[in-house]
């Protein structure tokens, strides 16, 4: 390139460069794109030596092209430098605009680092502008930046490095800024050259995956079609992640759907909503799980996914390949264990267990605060106090927090005042229902009539309160029946009408017997356990018994 004292530059200077900016953009491989870029320095830039940095996955620099020495070539290509030390490099010495000059005064330090180097020798400059041998001169290629970026340049992609200007002296404005522009066109030569080369890989591997599905094809949809169980296979990740792309006839029956409409949904089309998330993890990598997918009309199915990624030995497209088992008659088992385990066996009444539970769920406990104000913010059966409009009081003084952010998504229960019948306060009652003459009817019928009795009053209880009262066997012969949102004279009441119902007289192993039941009526509120909570109902029921004379206590 001619020297930057001209007063213009030739035209076949120009025609030079612009044969090397074509050439980058059409060589046949990302390879021949590298050793272009790095001819071009030398051929249409007018330096002696040009080396080409390119970035590998790693993050770290592999020379992969060289020109204008083959001693240097042979030396060093290939070789690795570290990105610690390359960006050691690129943030010391002179910035020319988007170039980096080392002078021999400072490159010194850089020369036991890792990054592979040539060293030449030569005379010491006679002139303040004459190159040094140690010099250093490096041009980043970054790529284009996005639309709309806010960068001038994107990721990093390599870096040149020149040496020994033809002319023997440091590179003046127009030598650096024809250095940057070809960097420039440089880094869109090698994004472009990638490119190419990542789709000729795709399509290698695509070619190659087309052939090895065409040998086994056969085998597979035996194996595939004929299965007695469910099978399916669905794309795995992109934008139609999950969508069905062939099923088996062992499916389709399974779904009661054709394999025509399946393929026209998704799994997440299919799956129950609940298990949305279920599914969700299972298709990500593959595994199994448990969950319910639609039939045609309308119910759910309990079924065991297994999925297993099918994917191309050279990382090719993958695939879910799914094996659908029906495990309904087993999840229905497993439900009914469930139910066993937390219902009465005789009465089939929520017991002990599912009772508390139930009745912990309500209840939250009480704020552990001894600030003055927090106490009086609690009323006498201490519960959390409220306003006219609901909200707890705050109690807050120096960032103490107030009742509305200690109980934070939870809606107190609270109790009505005792002996007050009309006050409006709604509540949790816990009805504690003792029978009264029960064991008689044990001692004297035998206790196939005594369970006969149970479940009668068991479907008294049941058929006298609302839907979604709960009424609970505790054990022998004893009910409690949470009934939410009454007030002191609706529990009242409540206890009467039960009690009306239970006295009626009960058929039991061919006879009528009656019995009788005392009524203990408590309230839960937050702050309390579920043990005290009972506690208090069957200390009331006790009282109430007590108040009544024996012959009172059941109807004959």
């Amino acid at each position: 390139m001619e020297a930057e004292s001209e007063p213009y530059v030739r035209l076949a200077s120009l025609r030079q460069l612009h044969q090397v900016m074509a050439d980058m953009n059409t060589a046949r491989s990302l390879a021949d794109t590298l050793q272009t870029v790095a001819n071009g320095v030398v051929t249409a830039l007018g330096y002696e030596l040009a080396c080409v940095n390119l970035v590998r996955p790693d993050g770290d620099l592999v020379v992969a092209a060289l020109s204008g020495n083959p001693a240097a070539e042979a030396l060093i290509t290939g070789r690795v430098g570290s990105r610690e030390s390359w960006e050691r490099r690129l943030a010391m010495g002179e910035t020319w605009g988007d170039l980096i000059f080392i002078p021999h005064t400072e490159g010194w330090i850089l020369d036991d680092d890792d990054v592979p180097q040539w060293y030449t020798d030569g005379p010491a400059p006679r002139f303040e502008d004459e190159w040094h041998p140690s010099d250093r001169l490096f041009a980043p290629m970054y790529t284009p930046a996005a639309p709309g970026g806010n960068g001038t340049c994107g990721e990093l992609i390599g870096v040149l490095s020149v040496d020994r200007p033809r002319n023997g002296r440091r590179p003046g404005a127009w030598g650096r800024e024809a250095l940057q522009m070809y960097a420039f066109q440089a880094a869109i030569a090698i994004s472009n050259a990638r490119l190419r080369a990542n789709m000729q890989r795709a399509l290698v591997r695509l070619e190659r995956e087309q052939q090895a599905l065409r040998a086994s094809e056969e085998s597979f949809r035996q194996a595939f079609e004929y299965a007695p169980s469910g099978m399916a296979i669905a794309e795995m990740g992109g934008d139609q992640h999950g969508r069905i792309l062939r099923t088996n006839d062992a499916l389709c029956r399974l779904l009661g759907r054709p394999a025509s409409a399946m393929r026209r949904y998704s799994f997440s089309d299919l799956v129950h909503p609940e298990d949305i998330g279920t599914l969700l993890r299972t298709s990500a990598e593959g595994g199994r799980a448990e969950l319910r997918l639609g039939r045609r009309d309308g119910t759910y199915l309990w079924v065991s996914l297994r999925n297993s990624v099918v994917a191309d030995a050279a990382d090719g497209p993958r695939f879910l390949l799914t094996h659908v088992e029906d495990i309904e008659d087993r999840k229905r088992r497993e439900l009914q264990l469930a139910h066993r385990a937390s219902h009465d066996s005789l009465t089939g009444l929520p017991n002990s267990a599912e009772l508390r539970s139930r009745l912990s769920s309500r209840l939250c406990k009480r704020p552990q605060s001894t600030h003055p104000a927090a106490v009086d913010a609690m009323d006498a059966q201490g519960h959390p106090a409220f306003d006219t409009n609901g909200h707890g009081f705050d109690f807050r003084t120096d960032g103490a927090e107030s009742f509305d952010e200690a109980y934070d998504h939870h809606v107190h229960t609270v109790a009505p005042e005792d002996g007050a019948r009309d006050d409006g306060t709604k509540g949790l009652a816990v009805l504690f229902c003792d029978l009264d003459g029960f064991k008689s009817i044990n001692d004297r019928f035998g206790h196939n009539a005594g369970d006969a009795v149970l479940i009668e009053v068991a479907r008294r209880l049941t058929r006298g309160v609302r839907d979604g009262d709960t009424v609970a066997r505790l054990g022998g012969d004893e009910f409690v029946i949470l009934a939410d949102g009454l007030g002191s004279a609706d529990a009242q009441d409540l206890a009467v009408r039960l009690r009306n119902e239970i006295i009626q007289p009960i058929r039991a192993e061919g006879r009528a017997v009656r019995v009788g039941a005392s009524f203990g009526i408590g309230w839960a509120h937050c702050g309390m356990t579920a043990d005290e909570v009972l506690k208090s109902a069957d200390e009331r029921m006790y009282v109430e018994k007590r108040s009544r004379p024996k012959q009172h206590r059941r109807a004959g």
